[in-house]
């Protein structure tokens, strides 16, 4: 039985993945003629918020309202997924110290798990390419089971893939879904404050601010109860 079960959003939570993203996005707006329609530092932080959520913007700079429709969306998504599983770790990076904090929080008893919106496949083909597979239990993607976050399925077979109880877990995120998430499944929120949004996501007014991975274990314990540090 372990202590606990720390569970982590993947994109803006343990990697940035921003630059990545926004490349597979231009090269939909390329393949159509249009350039390279978003910035990868200006427009990072819609990378986070989806495939279909770069597209509708980038298209909405070039066409009319009224072409921008759900079926152009859909015609380019696999194109965008294609490009991004063709060069899923070009620019991507982990956030300071993910790795040995959270080696500490497993050599100290917790289990640990993602759980994100990216589709399965690159999910873990990217944690895969950043060398961290064998730091997490359990692994939940947007297509691995019937509904994604924040509905509280996925979050719910994270934590028990990882051997662990839904009580004694909390959730590790960067979005207001991540938030809705642990509401949904009465679990502590935890808000990165070095994502993409930054500290403005205390808005939200989650259970705790991760400044710096440094500090989550020390937080894991105050959530969850603590063995040895």
């Amino acid at each position: 039985m372990t202590l606990g079960t720390v569970v982590f959003d993947l994109d803006g939570t343990l990697a940035d993945t921003s630059a990545d993203l926004i490349a597979s996005a231009n090269h939909c707006f390329i393949a159509r003629g249009h350039g390279a329609l978003l910035d990868p530092v200006a427009d990072g932080s819609l990378g986070f918020l989806g495939g279909r959520a770069m597209l509708r913007s980038g298209f909405a700079r070039v066409l009319p309202a009224p072409e921008v429709t759900e079926a152009l969306i859909d015609a380019y998504y696999p194109v965008l997924l294609e490009a991004y599983d063709q060069a899923i770790h070009v620019h991507t990076f982990l956030y300071p110290n993910v790795i040995i904090n959270v080696e500490r929080l497993r050599a100290t008893g917790y289990s640990t798990a993602i759980c994100t919106n990216k589709p399965e496949g690159l999910a873990r083909k990217l944690v895969q390419s950043l060398g961290v597979s064998a730091l997490f239990d359990a692994l939940i993607g947007a297509d691995t089971l019937p509904t994604r976050k924040p509905d509280p399925a996925p979050y719910h077979a994270a934590v028990l893939q990882a051997g662990g109880v839904i009580a004694q877990s909390f959730l590790v995120g960067d979005t207001k879904t991540d938030h809705d998430t642990a509401r949904a499944c009465c679990v502590a929120s935890v808000l990165v404050g070095f994502g993409p949004e930054g500290q403005g996501l205390a808005r939200l007014q989650p259970d705790a601010l991760l400044m710096h991975y440094d500090d989550l274990p020390e937080l894991a314990a105050r959530l969850l109860g603590s063995g040895a540090l």
